[in-house]
């Protein structure tokens, strides 16, 4: 049997099951606030995660800050 590509993630599926019904224009901008701040939350999560593990410094963030990280594209 071959799988048919679903054009929607599971995420997707479950927020449309979950907001069947019209929001007004506050409970739009309250559930917006909310997705926005739960990945936020995750990409700070991540980012501590890299910090501990890399050990970094304030001194290492400094250096980051005033070095060109990004490579070229013929590198």
């Amino acid at each position: 049997m071959q799988n048919i590509n679903q054009p929607l993630s599971n995420v997707q599926l479950e927020i449309l099951k979950a907001f069947s019904h019209q929001l007004n224009s506050k409970e739009l901008v309250e559930f917006k606030d909310m997705i926005a701040k739960y990945f936020a939350q995750r990409a700070i999560q991540s980012a501590n995660k890299v910090w501990d593990e890399k050990e970094w410094s304030e001194k290492d963030v400094d250096r980051m800050l005033n070095t060109k990280m990004r490579k070229s594209k013929n590198q």
